[in-house]
């Protein structure tokens, strides 16, 4: 591995337009509502319900949701709600009679605890947004279309308190829930901050803040249960935090400052990574920011960030308890990054299986020799990204296998020729439905809807959903190409991959045709796979295995091109994911974080912002829920499903021949999957005389998955 740079997100991938081959749409099926600046413009983020539909679906920014009331509701209220939920208040499924854990969970939403709002907003109220980052957003309330913003929100990730500058707006602060006292502090937090304290008829006590910046002291009136509100315009922040209890201290040291926005930086060393938010602050500068960070994030945050941890914490929607951080910054390490991992069978202790066993190569070369023979580019001629990316991989797989680990450089050649050929199709972009760049949000995207009118084509591509799991198999493939087969990087072909990983991934702000990270959250630590679609419970992800498999794609694509600082975001990526994930979509009996009566289903199923749904959009076959965070195999698969894990899910659901009962291709993933902890016995599934060849996904390599078996199995 080559030296990465100081700050692996300093540098764009590349800043040039896309090639001309992507024909340019100036315009886009969903109209982008009150955003104001230039795109690239986020659509994958927590924010994004701010500028879909009506505009008035929560964003989730954890621990606090947040929603523009316009009018509706319980508060009547045209400012911005602000909710949180308690464990207590969850809503569970029906149990499943195997495993005795609920179907799913959800937290309600339309609960508008309080609401910043102002006199002079009403029926003519908009909503508007700017300053788009991975991480942050400025939201603000119009009184007309003429008008200036009389509020602005800066919304940022794990932010402690909600808060609303006024530009000279009256304040109005409603609920929903009602209040049961409202309090002044005799005595200011700080000088030039006045403090309110909030019990609601929930039994549940919010802090208000009000802090000046020119003109009056914040100054309320209760007017109903329902309604407080100044008689005078106001100048300042006003901020709302929740308090579980005893930590009134905490909390009023920590106002006055707040967020709005973050910058990442990222180094490796050898196998060391760490990756830092710096907090951009508003406010009082002389105060620290109190912010919320995942358990992830806790269990992984270096000693000065520790340091700063306090015992205040809150409940997340999905996940687990959030602890309070006070500092302006934080900074993660992942102290073992896979930089060691490459295209060949591979194992968190022994690393990469480079040998199979004379024995083993004689057994899998014929079947090589009948994949081979298979037509590629038939396979990857579909009207879809996602299928004709997943038949591309397989073959790549399937190439890398006879060259590295087969040894048969001759037929390696066949399938390799076979593969190029069956990739220029996209690489020209005559598939089915080429690509558009279009450049109303910024972005690749498929030609199906345009072309169509179907809004769900291949998956919602269109519309941004799941363009990591797409393109990741395209860079997979091209990685193992260019490895194979290095005169095939051309500047041309190179360009085009890398239009790919900028679509998904682009590290950097100096890329003005994508936005930052599409996909990947460094905050959750894991992607979102929901485009531009508005929906009440946030953005969410079916596949976390494929979710894995874009970063390890990104990994190898950057070993491939000899760019570092690409490599070093997969493996940093990876790392983290096998951190998140195994707190938050994969479960063992020990898990803390998601709900007891949750965690026996193994498999988050559809992970969303607030809530988790152990089910699939194509079926609720077990098969499916479990099957789809298992697929691709491939050598990072060790990394992020651990052994434990996958010992414990196999015996919820598959083991004593129950995996035998299952039809199709899901049954080689099924046992695919088992090679992590009984490789020998998948080896002698996927070589049994009776083994038929519809058990195979459509994007699985029989040869691959030998050889995967082997180069384990002779570990064990």
């Amino acid at each position: 591995m080559s030296k990465a740079s100081e700050n692996i997100f300093g540098a764009a991938i590349a800043t040039t337009a896309p090639a001309p081959k992507f024909t340019v749409k100036k315009d886009h099926p969903v109209p982008r509502v009150g955003i104001n600046g230039d795109p690239p413009f986020a659509t994958n983020k927590f924010y994004a319900n701010f500028y879909l539909g009506k505009q008035t679906s929560p964003a989730y920014v954890h621990p606090y949701a947040v929603a523009w009331a316009r009018g509706q509701g319980a508060s009547s209220s045209w400012g911005l709600s602000i909710s949180h939920t308690e464990a207590s208040q969850r809503v569970y499924g029906q149990v499943r009679p195997e495993t005795g854990a609920a179907r799913y969970f959800l937290n309600p939403v339309g609960i508008q605890s309080l609401c910043l709002s102002a006199v002079e907003l009403g029926d003519k109220t908009q909503l508007t947004t700017d300053n788009l980052a991975a991480q942050s957003i400025n939201v603000n309330l119009v009184p007309d279309p003429e008008a200036k913003p009389l509020i602005t929100f800066p919304l940022v990730q794990g932010m402690g308190f909600v808060t609303g500058v006024y530009h000279g707006a009256t304040p109005v602060i409603n609920t929903g829930v009602f209040f049961k006292t409202v309090t002044k502090s005799t005595k200011d937090p700080k000088p030039g901050i006045t403090k309110y304290t909030f019990y609601l008829e929930d039994g549940k006590i919010w802090h208000v803040y009000g802090h000046t910046e020119s003109g009056d002291n914040l100054e309320l009136k209760v007017i109903n249960n329902g309604l407080a509100k100044s008689d005078k315009p106001f100048t300042g922040s006003i901020q709302v935090t929740k308090d579980p209890g005893d930590f009134e201290s905490t909390i009023d040291a920590a106002s006055g400052a707040y967020p709005v926005s973050v910058t990442l930086s990222g180094t490796v060393s050898e196998a060391k990574g760490s990756y830092t938010f710096e907090f951009e602050k508003g406010g009082d500068k002389d105060t620290k920011l109190m912010m919320y960070a995942l358990p992830h994030q806790v269990n992984s945050f270096d000693k000065a960030t520790k340091d700063a941890l306090k015992d205040l914490k809150l409940q997340t929607t999905t996940k687990g308890m959030a602890t309070a951080v006070i500092a302006d910054s934080w900074t993660m390490v992942e102290p073992d990054l896979p930089i060691a991992m490459d295209f060949s069978p591979w194992d968190t202790v022994g690393g990469p299986k480079k040998v199979l066993s004379d024995e083993s190569v004689r057994k899998i070369s014929p079947v090589a020799l009948k994949e081979i023979a298979q037509d590629a580019d038939q396979q990857a001629n579909q009207n879809s990204m996602y299928f004709g990316g997943k038949a591309l991989a397989k073959f790549a797989q399937l190439s890398y296998t006879v060259q590295d680990l087969l040894k048969d450089s001759k037929l390696a050649e066949t399938g390799l020729k076979k593969l190029k050929a069956a990739f220029t199709r996209f690489l020209d972009n005559k598939q089915q439905f080429p690509l558009y760049y279009e450049s109303a949000w910024g972005g690749l995207v498929s030609s199906a809807t345009y072309l169509t009118g179907n809004d769900g084509a291949d998956f919602g591509n269109t519309y941004y959903n799941d363009h990591h799991f797409h393109y990741g198999y395209f860079i997979y493939a091209a990685a193992i190409i260019g490895y194979l087969d290095p005169p095939w990087l051309t500047e041309e072909n190179v360009d085009y991959v890398n239009t790919l990983v900028r679509d998904i991934a682009n590290p950097s702000k100096d890329d003005k045709y994508f936005p930052e990270f599409r996909n990947f959250d460094w905050y959750h630590g894991h992607s979102w796979a929901h485009g531009l679609y508005d929906t009440l419970d946030g953005k969410d992800q079916e596949s976390s295995s494929e979710d894995t498999m874009h970063a390890y794609a990104i990994k190898m694509w950057g070993k491939t091109t000899k760019d570092a600082d690409m490599e070093a975001r997969g493996n940093l990526m990876l790392s983290v994911m096998a951190r998140s994930l195994n707190h938050y979509y994969l479960y063992t009996s020990d898990n803390q974080v998601q709900p007891s009566n949750f965690i026996g289903n193994k498999v988050a199923g559809i992970l969303f912002e607030n809530k988790c749904d152990h089910t699939t959009y194509f079926g609720a076959n077990i098969e499916y829920i479990q099957g789809i965070h298992m697929l691709p195999l491939l050598p990072s698969t060790k990394l992020t499903r651990p052994k434990e894990f996958v010992k414990q899910e196999w015996e919820t659901y598959f083991d004593k021949g129950r995996a035998d009962k299952i039809e199709g291709g899901w049954k080689g993933i099924l046992y695919s999957n088992l090679a992590t902890i009984d490789p020998k016995a998948a080896w002698e599934f996927f070589t049994d005389k009776n083994f038929d060849p519809a058990w195979l996904d459509g994007g699985a390599s029989l040869a691959w998955y030998l050889a995967y078996c082997a180069g384990n199995w002779m570990e064990n």
